[in-house]
This record gives C-alpha cells, structure tokens and sequence, in this order.
C-alpha cells in the first residue's frame, strides 16, 4: 500500500536540508555502485515540498533551484554529496574501534548517515534545530539507539545529553559555511569543553582554493553557456514567488557590485536586461552568490593550524581534499572534471579533528 506523500514547511536555512537529500537520492540512483542510500531515495519519494513556494532566503532558494533544475540534470552539479561517502568511511573506522561509541550528527537536516553505518551497538543523536527535528519525526521516527535532539549546535545544553561512554564521535556536513568564524571557534571550544579525546570529521570550503569563475573557465564553451542558462532560470523561477523584502535584497546586493551596467529599475525585466549585457556573467554569479551567502563574514578554512591557535587541546588528525580516493572510473568524465580540479585547487576538504 502506498504511503500518503509527508507535506513539509521549511523556512531560513534549514530548507537546504531537502536539497542535500534530494542530491543523495539522484546519485544513489545514478551512480549506486559510487555511492547508495536507498533511505533517501525512499525519503524523496514520501515527501511533498513546494520549493517555490518556500519563505528561504535568497540564496538558499536560488540554489535549491539551480541544483533542482529539470531543464538540465548534470550530475556534476550534485557532487559535494559524495562528502557523505568520506563520513561514512571515516565513522565506519571509528565504529570498528569503539563499537559502543555516541555518534553525533550535528545539524542533522534529514541525513540518513545512521542507516549506512550502523553496527547495531552504537548510540545515534541527530542534533537540530526544533522545526527540523519535527520534520524528522514524521518522516523518520526515532529508531532504536537514536536521539533526536532539538536544540542550535550553539546551545552548550545539548552536550549535557550526550552519553559519553564508549567514546564520541561526531559529523556535520556542510554546516559551518553558514556561519562566522567566532561563531565557529565557539563551537569548537564548547567541544573541547564537554567532549575530551572525542573526535569530529567536516567538510570546509576554502577561499583561496579554485573559485567558481576559474572552474568554469576549464568546461568547453557549451558547458559554459549552458550552466550560465541554467543559473539565470533558478534567479527566475525563484524571483517570481519570492518576497518583496528578498527581491530587495538582491537588488541592493547587485546594485553593489562592481559591474560595468547596473539595472535601470527594480523588476525581473530590468534585471535580466542588465544580465544580458553582461559579458562576464561567470564572475556575476560566483560575487552575486558570495554576497548572498553573507560574503567575507561567512567562515572558510585557509590553514588547519589555526584551530590549534584556537586551543591547544584541538589536535588535527587528518585532512585531504574533498574527492580523495573517490573512484575515478566509476564516474562520467564532466564529473571527473570537477573532481580533479576541486582536489587541485583546494575548494574543499574533509577535515577529521580530535578536541
């Protein structure tokens, strides 16, 4: 019997997490000898999302067009999923040390990493925010061994919860870009205060690694064109049903930036004259979406050493780009584009840290 379709509301930054999923769910299905998670798939397949009618912020929404985009399916465009491929590993090392381990997934979104890698011993807490652990609730309910903890990763209580026998170990994938560097250190710190000798593993952006406007710059000219297409079509869909206060928003933002035109006026059709007199529309983009992310506040990782500045108890015991030890002959050449040039160029990196 089939299952009623689960109607979901999400707000803010938390409606990222459905991208994330639906990510998981087209690679398992394209590339399952890669990577699988058959909890995804069945998740995508109960949910019933409107994300053009969702109240998210203009860069999450413009994203979550662009990735979701029917008009052009590229799966290159999905790879910083296969980030859950390297937690798995790393979590399924970890396990095999301490199988009575806590594992903790911070900012856990509707990530199924439990299902792939439990031992039937291990102690799970899926850490979010209240609104995202009801979401959960309905479409996962608790397992055995789970906890589902409904507080900010920035709220010192939830570690009081943890059970620390055993040893702790915790994941949170792609969360700290979304937040500032004292923001971030004080995660860190509240870590090394509660959880001594245990260990995390994240991903990181860099600034200085290969920008959006340089990787562009190694596709052959349709691939270009056919990404600036797709780009401008998500600021379309999503320009339609946004709010008047994001539609703002953006204007200003790209009033501010450093272009040769700017738009004569506030609406969708002054803004796409104005695309189309760009010549440099890859630049556009990568400073449009730096500036809606929240710029040069939002943290990046420049040099792993600084956590050890952060606090001495922090100890690094691992790093290495984001595609590392993926395989290469499992996957269509345009991906191994991207995933050659992001390891070249430091874009982004799996860090594995003890606190």
């Amino acid at each position: 019997m089939q299952q009623d379709k689960v109607k979901v509301k999400l707000g803010g930054i938390s409606a990222s997490m459905l991208a994330c999923l639906w990510s998981r769910a087209q690679l398992s299905k394209e590339y399952s000898s890669l990577f699988y998670d058959a909890k995804a798939i069945e998740l995508v397949e109960r949910i019933d999302y409107d994300f053009l009618a969702s109240d998210v912020p203009p860069f999450v929404g413009i994203m979550l067009m662009f990735n979701m985009s029917r008009k052009v399916n590229r799966p290159e465009f999905r790879l910083g999923t296969l980030r859950a491929k390297q937690f798995d590993d790393k979590a399924k090392a970890y396990i095999a040390e301490h199988p009575n381990a806590s594992i903790i997934n911070i900012a856990a979104g509707l990530d199924t990493t439990f299902y792939r890698v439990d031992n039937g011993l291990i102690r799970w807490y899926d850490l979010d925010l209240p609104a995202v652990i009801d979401i959960r609730k309905q479409l996962l309910p608790e397992p055995n061994r789970v906890t589902y903890i409904a507080k900010s990763l920035l709220d010192p209580s939830w570690c009081k919860d943890i059970n620390t026998e055993g040893g702790v170990f915790m994941i949170a994938g792609g969360v700290f870009g979304w937040f500032n560097e004292s923001e971030v250190r004080q995660f860190f710190l509240m870590l090394a205060d509660n959880f001594p000798n245990g260990e995390i593993v994240f991903d990181a952006m860099s600034r200085s690694g290969g920008t959006f406007r340089t990787w562009v710059d190694t596709l052959p000219p349709e691939q270009r064109d056919e990404m600036r297409v797709v780009w401008i079509e998500a600021l379309k869909d999503w320009w339609e049903t946004a709010s008047q206060d994001h539609k703002s928003k953006v204007n200003d933002i790209i009033t501010a930036l450093k272009t040769p035109t700017k738009p004569k006026g506030k609406e969708w059709s002054d803004i796409e004259a104005w695309w189309n007199q760009l010549s440099d529309k890859e630049g556009i983009v990568r400073d449009l979406m730096t500036a809606l992310r929240g710029g040069a506040d939002m943290w990046a990782l420049e040099d792993v050493n600084e956590f050890k500045k952060w606090d001495n108890r922090i100890t690094v015991i691992d790093q290495f780009p984001l595609y590392q030890d993926i395989p290469r002959d499992l996957v269509s050449a345009d991906m191994r584009r991207v995933m050659d040039y992001s390891d070249e160029h430091g874009g982004s990196n799996i860090v594995h840290l003890r606190v």
